[in-house]
């Protein structure tokens, strides 16, 4: 990479290196971009993050430094601090890297889906630039590619600026909300993907009863997970939405609640019911199914 395109890009400290943190350490090394530094609750944490950086990394910059969070006073200077850690702890960051003796003002950019930069109101007062970034994408694996995601970015204009050239770099979309509707935005993100997650748990619970293992059960329900995201992804829900509730088949309706008390599952049922009103919102208001549900 020619010595100007590598100047333009940040040195980054990462302070938690988890598996968000991790993957963005993974990515901004594989992009071209110097990662100084990474903080982990635990050295051990940190020293693997580092490891996994150093070895896709595209340029050669010197050693990744591995630091425990109670070492975050020795930080070495950086042009980024992502702060990755729990949004719990963020404040508690904060007040550590106000600590700092720099000589440059860096810019400081947190990770976390229902906070604003508000957050970092002391860097902020210090002169730093703050903002937020946060990835619209599910990373259970830190090695696994995030690019391509939607990135939610909101804060001041340099860091906002600085947070929209990392997605580009990173192949991705940013979009901005106002800083006060983070909490909603969040919960939507929530609700598409943790609480998809839990309610597929849900359904490998009912394929249990029915006498499958879990593991057959995962194998042959996730096509079918997957042939409706391909669908939402050409279609409104509206025209998306398949099955039951979207013909009105009141007579199957009675037949799934029966079932689902049957086996006493009151918690798949109670979601059955919510879920099936929706559904009915989506697509046609069946009146008959509507108060079926609402007397369950």
């Amino acid at each position: 990479m020619p010595d100007r395109k590598r100047k333009e890009k940040p040195r980054v400290s990462i302070i938690g290196a988890g598996r968000l943190g991790t993957s963005l350490a993974v990515a901004l090394a594989r992009h071209g971009y110097s990662i100084r530094s990474l903080v982990a609750r635990r050295l051990e944490s940190a020293r693997k993050a580092a490891t996994l950086a150093r070895q896709t990394a595209t340029v050669s910059d010197g050693e990744v430094a591995a630091f425990a969070a109670k070492q975050m006073r020795s930080l070495p200077p950086s042009d980024l601090f992502l702060i990755t850690v729990p949004d719990d702890q963020i404040a508690t960051v904060t007040a550590e890297l106000a600590k700092l003796k720099l000589d440059r003002k860096p810019t400081a950019l947190h990770t976390s889906g229902a906070l604003s930069a508000e957050v970092l109101g002391p860097l902020r007062a210090q002169g730093w630039n703050t903002g937020s970034v946060h990835p619209l994408i599910s990373v259970s694996d830190p090695e696994a590619p995030i690019d391509g995601a939607y990135w939610c970015v909101e804060g001041d204009p340099r860091a906002s600026r600085l947070a929209k050239q990392i997605v580009r770099d990173l192949g991705g979309t940013s979009f901005s909300i106002p800083s006060t509707e983070k909490p909603l935005y969040h919960a939507a993100a929530v609700m598409t993907s943790g609480n998809v997650t839990a309610l597929f748990d849900v359904a490998l619970e009912m394929l249990v009863e029915c006498g499958l293992t879990r593991k057959t059960a995962r194998r042959i329900l996730q096509p079918l997970l997957a042939s409706t995201v391909q669908n939402l992804e050409t279609k409104d829900p509206r025209d998306a939405l398949t099955g039951t509730f979207s013909r009105g088949d009141l007579e199957t309706v009675k037949r799934h609640i029966a079932a689902l008390q049957s086996h006493g599952l009151s918690e798949a049922l109670e979601l059955y019911r919510l879920l099936g009103k929706r559904s009915l919102k989506v697509s046609k208001n069946h009146p008959q199914i509507t108060q079926l549900l609402d007397s369950v």
